[in-house]
């Protein structure tokens, strides 16, 4: 652990030199707050007041490393709470520090006349010093906040359990507590774990804030088995335990949950608010922002916006609710929404249909993406699920510099486990390259469900139902998505002027943001589709008997072929070509070359064809010389098991130019 400066200074704030004598008392400012620095019991000390104290004179102790990650405390100063901390460093929660801690109290309850009882707030090895002042002075304090703290001084700096320690901290710890020995600092009572009764018995409030993998300061070592004891005792006691996080970063970036702690403990209850997320942290990324819909929103009062993706999005759910949001945000502008989701679909079908489904009524000023579900459980490659996912983006911005666009990551019973493990799931890394690569915002929504169930707030069987959203689970993602416009669009980010960086190169030269969505019975008529024996055009196909399929895909022309050895020629030109089928109960494998290349066979039937005739889009050549190509196809004598037959049903052809 590092020995943190006692005064620590902020970027605006000058380093200041004090001349302070016992008795003396000096102003200055921190955050825009005033310091009062004084001396007591030999030690510097100092006060930060708020602009105006609430009644009663509340306040909090920092015992340790004073200005970092200091978010709590300045809520607390807006509340009107002092925030007051003494120079107690390498003392360790000793004697001489509890007799400069009691000095310390005396002084800012009688001459600054603050509250009889204090709230405790120790960071790192902090944690020593309220965890035995409390034990000390029980009456005196109303509630303890503690974050990542040693608890037991054998685990950290003593190093007798799963961390490291730190050797010259326990030299340091043994002088100031007067041991003699190794044996005697292990043994005794001073100990702050082995005090923990005294708090017990005086039913003092905990917090605990911590990281579910410190390594310095080992959750289970000190927390975890101070919660043990304390609530063995009948103590009081909340343990924030952030998930994946180690020693650092301390505290909460937003600290509503921490001040609510605080508040409800000191009589100030009636100022709690609703924390927006479980561990202080959002589940988006802003990078560029949204900038340009806001100011044709604002501006032209007009705005188009399109929803790409599955059957989460094409749902009436969260949808719905955020064209209410932003007809509540912009009540002067003529919204034109467009419903581009289709279920099943991913990021390939998304980038082969975005010029007919996204762009079909002009250009578009805010796209919302989501393709996470469907490229991972349709098993799409991760090299499919970039290309497919930059082939919107690019699109996107190809069509129009000024579309800003919103990546979403959904959430599915797969992630939900790589998430617990620590992991990003691959989906999400892949898609988050593209993101990060066109600097455009995204949301982990697949995490936050995950760390919301964790955190107790609610079930993924009972509440969130499934990776198709109960009402509930729609309103929550929503209200993810509202957070993130609401922080676009905060005064500071927002400009009313359009702003369009230059496109970069592209991650992934055959990325699909050159396709083309050709209709079968268009190939046909252009005859760039050349029908050999066994394949016919069905004008108006629609499935027959029990299995449907999805909207768009039926009552269309379809090229169909049912026997082995049925050929098929198509002409095209581009980089990559592939089909768009409707693989159902009887679909069978499809057999393949381009330019008289080595005969391949790609498998169709899918785990979901026995009841579906799921629409189903397979690049089968991706990556070729730009130009004119021929792709030859024969329906395969092979199928899967489960088929009933060996039908191919080509809705459309894709093609990357």
């Amino acid at each position: 652990m590092p020995v943190t400066p006692f005064f620590r200074c902020t970027p605006t704030v000058a380093i200041a030199i004090f001349f302070i004598f016992h008795q003396t008392v000096v102003a200055e400012t921190w955050q825009n707050f005033k310091k009062v620095a004084f001396e007591v019991h030999g030690r510097k000390a100092f006060l930060i007041v708020p602009a105006e104290a609430a009644s009663g004179n509340p306040w909090i102790w920092r015992t340790e490393f004073f200005g970092h990650q200091p978010q709590a405390d300045l809520a607390l100063l807006g509340r009107g709470f002092h925030v007051a901390t003494i120079d107690i460093q390498n003392l360790y929660g000793s004697p001489p520090a509890m007799e400069a801690m009691d000095a310390m109290y005396a002084k800012v309850t009688t001459e600054f006349k603050l509250a009889h009882k204090t709230v405790l707030e120790g960071f790192s090895r902090g944690g020593l010093f309220t965890l035995n002042w409390a034990a000390r002075q029980p009456e005196k304090v109303a509630c303890i906040y503690n974050d990542a703290p040693v608890c037991d001084f054998t685990s950290w700096p003593g190093g007798r359990g799963t961390g490291k320690g730190s050797p010259s901290d326990w030299e340091r710890l043994k002088k100031a507590y007067g041991f003699a020995s190794d044996q005697e600092a292990i043994l005794s009572q001073l100990n702050p774990i082995n005090q923990i009764d005294l708090l017990a018995k005086a039913k003092i409030p905990l917090l605990h804030v911590c990281g579910a993998v410190d390594a310095v300061v080992p959750l289970e070592e000190n927390s975890r088995l101070v919660q043990q004891r304390y609530e063995a005792l009948g103590g009081p006691m909340v343990l924030i335990v952030k998930p994946h996080c180690d020693h650092h970063p301390h505290s909460l970036e937003d600290p509503t949950r921490i001040v609510n702690f605080v508040l409800e403990h000191t009589g100030y209850s009636d100022q709690v608010t609703e924390p927006t997320t479980p561990y202080g942290y959002d589940y988006f990324k802003l990078r560029d922002g949204l900038q340009n819909c806001f100011a044709k929103f604002e501006k032209q009062l007009q705005g188009r916006v399109a929803f790409l993706g599955g059957s989460i999005t094409a749902a009436k759910g969260w949808r719905d609710l955020v064209c209410e949001d932003l007809k509540k945000r912009f009540p002067h502008t003529e919204f034109d929404f467009i419903d581009a989701g289709i279920s099943s679909l991913g990021s390939t079908p998304g980038a082969f249909r975005f010029q007919r489904d996204v762009l079909m009524r002009g250009p578009v000023d805010l796209l919302f993406e989501e393709a996470a579900v469907n490229d991972d459980t349709n098993g799409f490659s991760a090299v499919e699920q970039l290309r497919g996912m930059e082939g919107i983006v690019r699109q996107a911005k190809l069509a129009n510099p000024n579309m800003d666009i919103v990546l979403l990551h959904f959430v599915d019973p797969g992630k939900m486990l790589e998430i617990r493990a620590g992991k990003v799931p691959s989906v999400i890394e892949n898609h988050e390259r593209v993101a990060e690569h066109y600097q455009i915002p995204s949301i982990d929504l697949a995490r936050e469900v995950t760390e919301r169930i964790d955190a107790g707030e609610f079930t993924w069987e009972a509440d969130f139902r499934g990776l198709h959203p109960s009402p509930f689970g729609h309103e929550l993602y929503a209200r993810s998505i509202g957070r993130l416009l609401t922080a676009a669009w905060s005064e500071g980010r927002i400009s009313q002027k359009p702003t369009s960086a230059a496109l970069p190169e592209p991650l992934d030269r055959a990325s699909y943001f050159r396709a083309t969505l050709v209709g079968a019975k268009q190939a046909v008529d252009a005859k760039h589709a050349i029908l050999g024996s066994g394949w016919r055009m069905e004008p108006n196909w629609k499935p027959s008997g029990k299995a449907g399929t999805r909207a768009g895909f039926g009552d269309v022309p379809a090229l169909i072929a049912e026997e082995p050895g049925a050929t098929l020629k198509l002409s095209f030109n581009g980089i990559g070509v592939g089909i768009f089928i409707t693989a159902g109960p009887d679909t069978g494998d499809l057999e393949y070359r381009v330019d008289q290349g080595e005969w391949q066979t790609m498998q169709l039937f899918t785990q979901w064809s026995s009841g579906l005739h799921l629409p189903w889009a397979k690049m089968l050549a991706a990556d070729l010389v730009a130009g004119p190509h021929d792709l030859e196809m024969r329906v395969s004598p092979s199928a899967d098991a489960r088929s009933q037959g060996h039908a191919i049903r080509i809705i459309h052809f894709l093609v990357n130019q």
